[in-house]
């Protein structure tokens, strides 16, 4: 037994002693190995060399370990121009559009740009502003912005509430398209006509009725909104209960330039198509984050005799519940709008001296009704009937068609009657929008907790599908941070309600916080997916609309 142990061993260290004569590191290789004894350097180099390559594998391991665990911190965002490439870029948009006004860097007008009036969202000033006429100069900005990597920002009507033109920290282009405002055709036939997107609505409808063309363009949201921001936000208006809104089929088609530089037209100028993907529907409510929209096709309406009517009720539950009976009787079709003022908006209209008659301070609704004379009359009886049942004080119409174009027009400039209304103060105006039979509760809950706040406001809304504004009026800091808690408890009480955080301001820079409670993880990561296809580089209005979640650090990955 003895002697097997002996043999084994010795067989054992033999065979290390091969195994080690092999593996030995042939002299050349010692001289450089800074752990072997014998490296031919000294001792600085030997801990130099040995502490490079930990250094290295710390490193890697790092990254692995990174990689593994935390994935969004690994793809970091793609670098944006440093300050000598912005100059470089700027440069060259000057050449390229050598015009008196084509691009401006003048301080004050790069922070009008990138700041509003009527938004409090953090916002930072562009690096320059370029003012393109066609297509063919997107396509040349677009194409600057990609060599040099500067973000553009789409701007154009600049009545955007949620940030959606602030530039960008790093610099930014700013891409005024309001110079693009032509009306390029008109088919009367075919209801439809061709514009640039920098073209307001009010001009259009303006143009048509000038012409004398039967037709309108239903869509209206606040004063001085062009096609291509209405496009961007998703828009509505007070006709939305009757026409719809923008993601609607309003809008036929799309021409617009891509972060690649490439023009794409969305689809043909039939009414209807179900060839491929509705691609235009992409650009609905993507905020310019997808492409630059510099020519639009909308469908028209044909121009329907309307009466302005107005009821009052002893509360907003009251209002709500008529509107509701109202809409779903054989006569809902022919209202064209039904807009809610609460009694302080009227005190407000009263205050700021815009009526030549004060209203009666109460929740109040007024109504479009639209067709033909015996229409009218009928539905007019129905309304009236439903409104008396529903507890209405008070129920007229306007007798002439220009006390109804000044009734309305109370509605359309509720912002600026409630600044009249309370001289010194500034507003912060948002919307949110419920199912309609929760919009009592949500409005009452409002103001009950603008009373109990001590914080000023008004509320409008479309109340036929359950959006409304509210505006709240603040004098200095301590207001506006009471405020803005204000506006956070709205949104998680519209979204508590099977609501929506906007109905349609849109989202920007303001609104993208509640997406993942609103929408959910998956359908904001699937938001990011398309985005990233799209615009990899992260070019097309960044840090707006698309919410950092926990698959995406909020910038697109390269």
């Amino acid at each position: 037994m003895m002697l097997l142990r002996v043999a084994v061993t010795a067989r054992f260290v033999s065979s290390r002693a091969r195994l080690k004569q092999t593996t030995s590191p042939s002299p050349t290789y010692s001289l450089f190995n800074p752990w072997s004894k014998d490296f031919s350097g000294s001792w600085k180099a030997r801990a130099l060399l040995q502490s490079a390559v930990y250094a290295v594998g710390i490193v890697a391991a790092t990254t692995l370990v990174d990689s593994y665990f935390f994935p969004q911190l690994v793809d970091k965002p793609s670098r944006y121009a440093s300050r000598k490439e912005m100059k470089l870029a700027i440069d060259e948009l000057c050449a390229a559009f050598p015009g008196p006004n084509d691009v401006s860097t003048d301080p004050d007008t790069l922070r009008t740009y990138g700041f509003s009036e009527n938004s409090y969202h953090p916002a930072s000033p562009h690096s320059v502003v370029v003012r393109p006429k066609s297509t063919a100069d997107v396509v040349k900005i677009v194409n600057i912005s990609r060599k040099y990597r500067m973000p553009i920002t789409p701007y154009s009507g600049a009545t955007s509430l949620e940030g959606h033109t602030s530039g960008f920290e790093s610099g930014s282009i700013c891409l005024d398209m309001s110079g693009m405002d032509q009306i390029l055709e008109i088919h009367e036939s075919d209801s439809d006509l061709i514009c640039q997107s920098g073209t307001r609505w009010e001009d259009i409808n303006m143009t048509l009725k000038e012409k004398g063309i039967p037709l309108f363009f239903p869509l209206d949201p606040g004063p001085g909104a062009t096609i291509g921001g209405m496009i961007g936000t998703g828009c509505s208006g007070t006709n939305a209960v009757r026409y719809g809104t923008a993601r609607a089929e309003w809008f036929l088609n799309l021409t617009a330039v891509l972060p690649n530089g490439e023009v794409i037209k969305t689809r043909s100028r039939a009414r209807k198509s179900a060839a491929g993907f509705d691609i235009t529907k992409l650009f609905i409510g993507a905020e310019g984050t997808l492409g630059i929209v510099t020519e639009v096709t909308l469908r028209l309406a044909p121009v329907v005799p309307t009466k302005v009517a107005m009821a009052q009720f002893p509360d907003v539950e009251n209002a709500v519940s008529a509107v509701q009976e109202i809409l779903n009787t054989p006569y809902g079709p022919h209202i064209q709008c039904v807009e809610l003022l609460d009694d302080n908006m009227m005190k407000a209209i009263n205050t700021a001296g815009l009526v030549d008659q004060p209203f009666p301070v109460e929740d109040t609704l007024f109504f479009k009704i639209q067709g033909d004379p015996s229409s009218i009359q009928n539905t007019s009886k129905a309304v009236r009937s439903i409104a008396k049942k529903h507890g209405s004080s008070r129920f007229e119409f306007a007798s002439t068609e220009q006390e109804a174009d000044d009734l309305w027009q109370n509605r359309k400039y509720a912002l600026m009657s409630t600044l009249a209304a309370y001289p010194g103060t500034r507003c912060w105006t948002t919307d949110v929008c419920v199912p309609v039979s929760c919009l009592p509760q949500l409005v009452y809950e409002t103001k009950k907790d603008l009373a109990e706040s001590g914080v000023q406001g008004t509320i409008v809304g479309h109340v036929g599908d359950g959006n409304f504004h509210a505006l709240m009026l603040f004098r200095n800091d301590e207001e506006l941070s009471t405020v803005n808690d204000l506006v956070h408890r709205l949104v998680h009480r519209a979204i508590a309600l099977d609501g929506t955080c906007t109905g349609e301001h849109g989202v920007g820079v303001g609104k993208k916080e509640y997406l993942i409670e609103e929408l959910g993880e998956g359908t904001v990561e699937l938001m990011w997916i398309i985005k990233r296809a799209v615009d990899p580089d992260n070019l097309f209005n960044p840090g707006k609309l698309y919410p950092a979640s926990k698959k995406s650090e909020g910038v697109p990955k390269k």
